[in-house]
């Protein structure tokens, strides 16, 4: 997967188009991202007793790889990654500007 931890990206489909946000979790399984303040869902919770109250949370929801892109921090545009091998290592570049990610 070409999407780490950190990494600003930007929403491109769905209920959530147009948001921006930092990566907070990645599930390679899946090909799904956590995405902070992104695809967030309500859940009603039931109380549990007395020392465990109910009512409304917030829970986030991973969102595809696909309907997401990452914003490279030197041009500040939303772009693809590239792979680019140097000294035996990957590194990975942006499609725009060519510069390392």
């Amino acid at each position: 997967m070409k999407f780490k931890k950190g990494d600003e990206v930007i929403v491109t489909l769905g209920k959530d188009k147009g948001k921006k946000g930092k990566i907070e979790k990645v599930v390679p399984k899946k090909n799904a991202v956590f995405v902070a303040g992104v695809n967030v869902y309500k859940k009603h919770k039931k109380s549990q007793g007395q020392d465990k109250s109910g009512g409304i949370i917030d829970i986030i929801k991973p969102l595809y790889v696909a309907k997401i892109q990452l914003i490279c921090p030197k041009c500040k545009k939303p772009t693809r990654i590239g792979i680019k091998i140097e000294a035996k290592q990957k590194i990975r570049i942006c499609r725009k500007c060519g510069e390392r990610i």
